[in-house]
């Protein structure tokens, strides 16, 4: 009997530590970036698109602060204008490079020791926009440095999200005329 109750907790621990290692995997088909320099990433970003997920529904306005950390990491400072209540909202989290600094792949934390992914998986090469994606094709943002996006780039990126497997038919456009 107690061989019985280790191997079913060993299996438990086993499906439990796959499903955290999977939310900080890739999509299949999809790659990251690769000769990244995270030093020309630092600095604000502005929300121009996004797949809809909870903890941003409602938000406008978004923009993402990241900057180095001393221990190595970045530092996420995300946040929103809440058209229901009125307010300015922000989550702080820290980010860090799963395997090599040079590719755009990192784990990013706003709940303690649960980690999810930030695949970088299309970057301009002067870094004023990027195509981001999570662990699977529900999360996507297409990021700029500027609150608006040229329309060409814009429906390029929309094209290979939608290359990709993503749903970009249900993207959400982020206004950026929202208190601040």
């Amino acid at each position: 009997m107690m061989v019985c109750i280790k191997f079913v907790r060993a299996i438990f621990l086993t499906l439990g530590m796959g499903a955290l290692l999977s939310c900080t995997g890739v999509p299949e088909g999809v790659e990251v970036v690769h000769d990244f320099e995270a030093s020309r990433y630092l600095g604000k970003w502005y929300e121009i698109a996004r797949l809809d997920h909870s903890f941003e529904q409602g938000l406008q306005g978004v923009t993402a602060e990241y900057s180095e950390r001393d221990d190595g990491g970045i530092d996420v400072l995300n946040s929103g204008y809440n058209v229901e209540e009125d307010k300015r909202e922000s989550a702080d989290g820290k980010a860090y490079f799963i395997g090599d600094r040079d590719v755009g792949r990192l784990k990013v934390s706003f709940f303690g020791p649960f980690y999810g992914a930030y695949n970088i998986i299309e970057l301009d090469e002067d870094y004023q926009w990027a195509l981001v994606c999570g662990p699977d094709r529900d999360y996507l943002w297409i990021l700029a440095r500027r609150p608006e996006m040229e329309k060409a780039v814009l429906d390029r990126l929309i094209a290979k999200a939608a290359e990709l497997g993503f749903a970009t038919d249900e993207l959400i456009m982020v206004r950026h005329d929202t208190p601040l």
